[in-house]
Order: structure tokens, then C-alpha cells, then sequence
């Protein structure tokens, strides 16, 4: 970063600014880290295994929120920027790195944590699950992957000129199948569309067992990792390890659309990001499956943000 540099008039100016005079709140940086993992019962050897979007939960160990879990994060230190909190927070508390996070939004409502005015800065975090070793930190009794379920349901929709008003209630449900552990939120949408322009708000009326407002930045994080997943299809190759099948990778993003897609047109969508190798995955109970790796230079043609 280039240096700054002052005239002498400003350094004046900045030698009687006092900048207790304004009250300042804590920052931080919270994480949530999805991944695709197994699922449920996969002792059938002559099925691939089930698998499940899942997002990394902590328990923690302090008050307040004593024992209910919650993202990964923590505060800024004044030598880093928001991106350096995350990045250390989820590596210090998780043992997880090199993970693609990009910015999910900003919580800052008043009330979200009762220790004060605190202004968290959220943050979409995507990982190949499998080849990462968790570990809890300080702040944590424990790190788990729960499985994310969500029902949307519209309630109101009410049009009047220009304006548009919607409102959606989301019941979220997080399940640890290792210690069957289950949370869940009830969240309120309220969302308005005027002058072509959108305006979003988000309530938290039921909350069971996970810390903070922590359930509204999951069910963000949800909605954006889906936008994602339909617009841009890469995001999703951060599931995926070096290698994989075309059916792994169509099953990731099924996974996250919450729906199924037809292979050809699938796999139309998707080639120009992939390159065949001279390998195969072979199977006790399936047919073996070529082994498919990033097209780094169609990949990164239009750089992601990360």
C-alpha cells in the first residue's frame, strides 16, 4: 500500500483531532465455511456414498452463548484487515487454510451481541472437507460439520405500483450426525423492491442453540453460495479435490441448488472448466469413472474475487 503523505496543514489538523470523541464499536470477522462431505449410512459398497452440503460449526467455551455453537471468528487486531481476521480466526479455531472466502455482508444490528456494540463482518468460506483436519482453539470446546437444511415459505407478497413487498419465513435446521446435535432458527425476509432497486431486511423470532445472529449470516451465506452456484459455475469447484468425476461434480452443485440436473446438459455447462486425465476411479460396487482436474486457463479467465 502506498504511504500516505500528509501536507503540513493536515498534519496540524490531525495533531487536535481527538478521535475518543466519537464512540468507536469492536469489529469482527465471522466465517461461514460450507463444504460437501458423507452423510447418514454409506456402508453400501455398491452405491457411491451419500453426501450433504455441510457447514462448519464451533462450540464455544466462553460465555456469552456458553456452550451453543457458533461460526468460526473473532475480533480484528489493529495491525490487520477484515480478510487477515477471518483468514487467522478460521485457521486458529479450525486448523482450516487456503480455503476460498470472499465477503458475505455486513451485521452490525443493534443488540446482535450483548457484550456491546459490536460490527461483525461475514464471510463465505468453501473447502474440499475430506482433506482438512479439524482442531478446536481457545475460544471452542469443539469444531463439528452439521448438515444445513432450509424450508423457505412465502407468507405475503403485495404489489402496488412501482413497489413490491414480499416476506418469506426460513426455517433452518443444522444436524451433527457424530453427536446428534440438532439446531434450528426460525428467520424472517422482509424484501422490497422500489424504483427497480432492492431492500432487505432480516428478523430472528426463533433461535435454538446457535450463538448470536449467527443463523441469519448462515441462511446469507446459503442464499449467496446458491446465486453462485446458478450464475457462475466455478464457485463450486472449491468443493472438489485435485481430481474427480463429472458425477462428483454434478452432485456438489445438486447438493447446493437443492435440486437434480440432467448430465448433458450438465455437462455442456461445465467442459470448458474441465480437463479429462489418463486416470480412473475404480469402485468395489460401481463402474469405474474418469478422472476429471481444473482448466486453469478457462478458469481463471474472469478472475474470481477470493
Amino acid at each position: 500500500m502506498e504511504i500516505y503523505k500528509m501536507s503540513e496543514e493536515e498534519k496540524k489538523y490531525l495533531e487536535k483531532y481527538n478521535i475518543s470523541s466519537y464512540e468507536r464499536p469492536s469489529i469482527a470477522a465471522d466465517i461461514a465455511v460450507f463444504s460437501i462431505l458423507p452423510d447418514g449410512d454409506n456402508h453400501n459398497i455398491r452405491k457411491l456414498p451419500q453426501k450433504a452440503l455441510k457447514i462448519l460449526l464451533i462450540k464455544r467455551a466462553n460465555y456469552p452463548y456458553k456452550d451453543s455453537w457458533a461460526l468460526p471468528g473473532g475480533f480484528c487486531h489493529p495491525s490487520e484487515d477484515v480478510y487477515e481476521t477471518a483468514r487467522r480466526e478460521l485457521f486458529e479455531e479450525t486448523s482450516v487454510k487456503d480455503a476460498y472466502m470472499n465477503h458475505l455482508g455486513i451485521f452490525g444490528e443493534i443488540g446482535r451481541d450483548p457484550r456491546g456494540w459490536i460490527i461483525s463482518n461475514s464471510f463465505l468460506a468453501l473447502l474440499d472437507g475430506e482433506n482438512c483436519k479439524l482442531r478446536a482453539g481457545t475460544d471452542a470446546w469443539e469444531a463439528r460439520w452439521f448438515s444445513v437444511d432450509v424450508l423457505a415459505q412465502e407468507l405475503n407478497r403485495e404489489a402496488y405500483g412501482d413497489r413490491i413487498r414480499i416476506e418469506t419465513k426460513y426455517t433452518l435446521t443444522l444436524k451433527c450426525d457424530e453427536t446428534d446435535t440438532i439446531l434450528s432458527s426460525e428467520i424472517m425476509e422482509y424484501k422490497e423492491f422500489c424504483n427497480y432497486h432492492e431492500k432487505n431486511r432480516l428478523e430472528l423470532p426463533e433461535n435454538h442453540g446457535i450463538a448470536f445472529d449467527h443463523a441469519k449470516i448462515i441462511l446469507s451465506g446459503i442464499k449467496n453460495l446458491r446465486y453462485y452456484a446458478e450464475n457462475d459455475a466455478r464457485i463450486i469447484f472449491d468443493f472438489m479435490p485435485e481430481k474427480f468425476t463429472l458425477t462428483q461434480l454434478q452432485n456438489a452443485f445438486e447438493l447446493v441448488l437443492t435440486r437434480k440436473l440432467l448430465p448433458a446438459n450438465f455437462r455442456r455447462k461445465i467442459m470448458e472448466y474441465v480437463i479429462e486425465t489418463d486416470e480412473i476411479l475404480e469402485g468395489n460396487g460401481y463402474r469405474p469413472a474418469k478422472l476429471f482436474k481444473r482448466n486453469v486457463e478457462a478458469f481463471y479467465t474472469t478472475q474470481k474475487t477470493s
